[in-house]
């Protein structure tokens, strides 16, 4: 049995680690920015949702759909897959670009730049005008955040197969980014194609992009 002296020495040891724990595991991680967020100042849109998409997002999405794919020609079919450090770092700054850009879709941005309504010819429009697209994102952002959400973890899982060389993993990437990116456009953009798009997508014998390009065809997996 301890005497009370020693339990008291006990006790202030107990403390002593306890508090040497807590001053570790409160240490802000060494290198990150400032956690308060005040002292960074406001995130500041400088384009629209279009242009991001377009000279940002739409570019580097591409590093991952063509990283796996295959020509079919009159001697046989030609496999195109990453092989060399060079090929698996594209893919890598590809998904980087993505995971990390497509959170830039939460700051708050015109939809498209000014005088920009979209495709409004005939009198069936087949895209929303920046004014629709926009009066939906208020109406629901919770699912514009599931949107974005999902296009970031495909980027996610592009990584991971990035960092374990498989190549399957990258084509399967690639043919998840091309659907999170067609919901997308099909909740907000030309919802009007929905049906079609989905019946041309049942039709596909595989996943993914296809392009044909006559003979020789050119076709993802």
């Amino acid at each position: 049995m301890f005497g009370r002296g020693s339990r008291l020495l006990l006790v202030a040891a107990v403390l002593f680690l306890a508090s040497v724990v807590w001053s570790q595991c409160s240490k802000p991680v060494e290198n990150a920015l400032p956690s308060n967020a005040a002292l960074l100042g406001e995130m500041k849109a400088v384009v629209s949702v279009k242009e991001l998409m377009a000279h940002l997002i739409d570019p580097v999405a591409d590093n991952i759909f063509d990283a796996v794919w295959w020509e079919t020609t009159a001697n046989g079919t030609v496999e195109h897959r990453p092989r060399t450090d060079n090929d698996w770092e594209k893919i890598r700054i590809g998904a980087v670009t993505i995971a990390e850009g497509i959170y830039l879709l939460k700051v708050p941005r015109p939809i498209a730049p000014p005088g920009d309504v979209n495709n409004r010819e005939g009198p069936n429009p087949p895209e929303l005008s920046p004014a629709q697209i926009s009066a939906k994102l208020d109406k629901d952002l919770v699912l514009w955040n599931a949107k974005i959400e999902a296009l970031r973890n495909v980027a996610l899982a592009t990584l991971d197969a990035v960092r374990r060389k498989d190549v399957d993993a990258v084509f399967q990437a690639g043919a998840d980014l091309d659907v999170a990116c067609e919901e997308c456009h099909l909740e907000y953009w030309y919802p009007g194609d929905r049906d079609t798009v989905l019946r041309e997508r049942q039709a596909r014998p595989t996943f993914g992009r296809h392009e044909t390009r006559g003979e020789p065809t050119t076709s993802r997996r």
